[in-house]
């Protein structure tokens, strides 16, 4: 694309998105928009136990009726909180899940074994949701990776990319590139997937997922090129209202965008224009971050729109991998507290101990199993033990542009002298003072000698150190050494070597409030011994109830 043509491009995409008119929704979508409530929401990717159940099981003894009740489990657990299965079940985009007259043939051999026996398993999971009266939707991942039908990276570009140039924009980090949505071509091609999808399967609605991958828009230029990925919102949009007309039943959609205002922009999403056009029901916010701007992206998209923020506990916000009950309820009554209308969890464990064995999936923590009947109402949350912690950088390289990258976060942080201020948002106001409880200010630093002197506030409020642990450890914290990536096994080891410095402060009742508050640490006296900067990894505020 030369330069005129690209500034034609740019002003179209641009004045498309200011310019169009507002979507009329049917009055039955408005009244189903109005009763939807939901606590959880999980975006399952089955894919992952699909593919263990059958290296377990290769003897064609991979029974669809044993695996149904397995990806299950969570679901039908007394006291679950779980109100929708979003199926992120797409696979591989060299082949297809499920029988397309437009993607490729269904390629794995599990997924061609259940069809020769009369078993297409997006329509069983389908059907079983609703049968449980559960919400289902169908989540599409706007740009997938190429990967092999069991799993593994391609170097094979998708034959269409290779038939299209265009239809790919170039990243630093896939050699094949992602999707591009500024071409007219690609956007039509998708909508027909999409409109196959939902005219084939029982859904509630569609899912657009930006986060799987990004760049979808030419890199540097992605806000002067959004009215591409607006115009492609009002085509699903427009679809899915005529598919919804033809079978007499609303059909919503939802986009997963990133967790702020700001990140939106930078990705080329006028979530702004969504709203105002009726183009977006539900918008899922972040995947890995803990800290999501609720209120900020709810003052620019108002009332109209549901918004859930997203927790990957995979692909983890650095440090905090498979986290305590405590840390879980923590994220998520923060999440309610600043306003969300739900919760939403991905790459979550597929059940107990037990369950994963029978599929031969990796174990997750217990915490999982605790969160889903804890975490989808304040209620249930209220008086419970939380920590509340501010947010890591890194660990997610496979992104050009803002989404899931957590390059905006604030640690690690090197202390200079200067006062180094955190946001920490508590969702519990301090109790009565007839309920014992207690909040503990923590910071964890890297390079610190025992002789160095720190000043810690709370609020404005001078808090006296408690506790000055020099022997601290801490698995998911690798300096002096790069961060690794996130994902993987999730077996972190604790290195007998290391010696990160621990401070736990008291804060008084009266210094911690419900909502935005304030933590200050200050470097104020630097021992001759310590021969590098000192590093702060961490701050927690850590909630007790006695």
């Amino acid at each position: 694309m030369n330069r005129r043509q690209f500034l034609q491009t740019s002003a179209g995409a641009v004045l498309g998105t200011t310019l169009l008119h507002a979507v009329e929704l049917p009055a039955d979508h408005l009244e189903m928009m109005r009763r939807r409530k939901r606590r959880i929401v999980v975006q399952y990717d089955a894919n992952d136990p699909m593919w263990s159940f059958w290296k377990l099981h290769r003897n064609a003894d991979a029974k669809f009726e044993r695996f149904r009740d397995v990806v299950f489990s969570q679901m039908d657990a007394p006291g679950s909180q779980i109100d929708a299965i979003w199926w992120d079940i797409g696979g591989s985009p060299l082949g297809c899940s499920y029988p397309s007259k437009i993607e490729p043939p269904v390629d794995h051999p599990l997924l061609k074994q259940w069809l020769s026996e009369g078993i297409d398993w997006v329509e069983q999971l389908v059907n079983e949701t609703r049968r449980r009266k559960l919400e289902v939707f169908w989540n599409h991942r706007i740009s997938e990776v190429e990967c092999m039908p069991e799993g593994g990276l391609s170097k094979q570009s998708h034959p269409l990319k290779v038939e299209h140039p265009d239809w790919a924009v170039a990243t630093s980090w896939w050699p094949q590139g992602m999707w591009n949505l500024a071409a007219p071509r690609l956007r039509e091609h998708k909508v027909a997937i999409l409109r196959e999808l939902a005219t084939r399967y029982d859904l509630d609605g569609i899912q657009i997922d930006f986060s799987r991958h990004i760049p979808c828009l030419a890199v540097g230029h992605q806000w002067e090129l959004r009215g591409h990925v607006t115009e492609f919102m009002r085509m699903v949009r427009l679809m899915l209202l005529e598919v919804a007309q033809q079978r007499g039943r609303p059909l919503l959609l939802a986009a997963k965008v990133p967790q702020t205002l700001e990140g939106c922009h930078a990705d080329g999403f006028d979530v702004k224009a969504w709203a105002d056009q009726h183009l977006v029901d539900v918008l899922t916010l972040g995947s890995r971050s803990m800290d999501v701007d609720v209120e900020g992206i709810r003052a620019a998209v108002g009332d109209g729109v549901q918004l859930q923020p997203c927790f990957d506990d995979h692909h983890t916000t650095d440090g905090y991998r498979y986290g305590s009950i405590e840390f879980l309820r923590g994220v998520f009554a923060n999440h309610f507290h600043r306003g969300a209308d739900s919760s939403a969890t991905f790459n979550w464990s597929v059940g107990t101990p037990e369950v994963c064995r029978i599929v031969g999936s990796d174990v997750g923590p217990p915490s999982h199993q605790a969160a889903y009947q804890q975490v989808g109402d304040l209620k249930t949350m209220a008086g419970k033990d939380k920590f509340f912690a501010v947010e890591r950088r890194g660990g997610y390289p496979w992104a050009d542009g803002f989404f899931n990258r957590n390059d905006t976060a604030p640690l690690p942080k090197q202390l200079d002298g200067n006062v180094a201020k955190f946001t920490l948002h508590i969702s519990d106001a301090p109790p009565a003072s007839d309920v014992k409880a207690s909040l503990t200010l923590r910071c964890v630093l890297f390079q610190a000698e025992e002789a160095d002197a720190f000043e810690l506030r709370f609020n404005g409020n001078f808090l006296p150190i408690t506790t000055r642990d020099v022997e601290w450890k801490d698995a998911q914290i690798f300096s002096p050494k790069p961060q690794p990536t996130s994902g993987g096994k999730g077996d972190y080891q604790i290195n007998p070597q290391q010696r990160l410095l621990r401070l736990d402060c008291a804060v008084p009742r009266e210094a911690w409030k419900l909502g935005v508050n304030e933590a200050e640490i200050h470097l104020t006296t630097l021992s001759p011994l310590t021969k590098s900067s000192v590093q702060l990894e961490k701050v927690e505020a850590h909630l007790r109830y006695q």
